[in-house]
């Protein structure tokens, strides 16, 4: 005969003890995840975990809202390459821009046909009967809504590090790479040419001249080089040196150009995400003469 009064389920289940279910009750975890980012802080804040980790868990979970799109480079700052290029042009391009992969693109720049690798241009010059299509990887294009930790997810199943963002039109609306979706959780991933922000934004270099960060204020760069820096429209308002040069300039800086203002004379030393991070400055000739 079986039980007039079962146990239920999940009275079984629940092994808590009483006096957690007391603390759960006044302390119940976060509902939201504003209260989950909270609880981190409170953790760092009770040497529980340290800042870095606070830092990168936030990241795992503000990145769980967002999209391919909130991240990618958009396509008027996209580096691309012409399968109709001579070899020259190729190896110029890639020189300046420094990136390891590049959309290759036939007629127009929204047909893109495939990915090329830096490194695979060292085929052609050890054999230049060979075709560039023929090193061309297949490009990926994902939409702009697509998850970043979906987006995630494919770049280290299928080992393509680079992926097209379409538009709901179907347009090239960008691209996106696997540093741009990881930086979302470690920070900016830092190369050669980075520093730490408290280490300061201009540096004296050994031949006299000077670096000096893309986004030092315009204000600095004037007490600095006691100059007046300003834009050629009275009205135009820039914040930082980076901002004004690539106005004046009249398009996206790249590595390698140059351009003076004010009576300096600004070389591009490098550039990211279409911006660029650093100016090797010395006077105008005229000026140092």
């Amino acid at each position: 005969m079986s039980d007039p009064h079962p146990a239920r389920l999940s009275d079984k289940e629940d092994k808590r003890t009483f006096l957690q279910k007391l603390a759960e009750f006044i302390h119940p975890g976060p509902d939201s995840t504003a209260e989950l980012i909270e609880t981190l802080a409170e953790a760092e804040d009770n040497n529980i975990i340290g800042a870095e980790s606070r830092v990168m868990l936030e990241g795992v979970i503000r990145m769980a809202d967002m999209t391919a799109g909130d991240v990618m480079v958009p396509s008027t700052r996209m580096d691309l390459l012409d399968i109709h290029s001579t070899m020259d042009e190729l190896m110029h391009n890639v020189i300046d821009t420094a990136h390891s992969r590049f959309p290759v693109f036939d007629g127009e720049r929204e047909n893109i046909i495939g990915i090329l690798l830096a490194k695979d241009l060292l085929k052609l010059q050890r054999a230049p009967e060979l075709n560039i299509r023929a090193l061309l990887r297949p490009a990926v294009f994902v939409p702009e809504t697509k998850g970043l930790n979906d987006l995630l997810r494919d770049f280290r199943g299928n080992r393509n590090h680079l992926a097209i963002v379409i538009d709901e039109f179907g347009r090239v609306a960008g691209l996106i790479t696997i540093e741009d979706v990881l930086e979302q959780i470690v920070g900016e991933i830092e190369d050669e040419f980075d520093i730490a922000e408290d280490e300061g934004d201009i540096f004296g270099l050994a031949d006299r001249t000077y670096r000096v960060s893309g986004d030092t204020p315009i204000e600095r760069v004037n007490d600095a080089f006691s100059v007046t820096l300003a834009g050629s429209d009275p009205e135009d308002d820039f914040d930082t040196i980076g901002g004004l040069i690539a106005h004046e300039m009249g398009h996206v800086p790249k590595r390698g150009e140059r351009h003076t203002l004010g009576g300096l004379d600004f070389v591009v030393l490098h550039t990211k995400g279409g911006a660029v991070k650093w100016f090797k400055v010395s006077p105008a000739e005229s000026d140092a003469a």
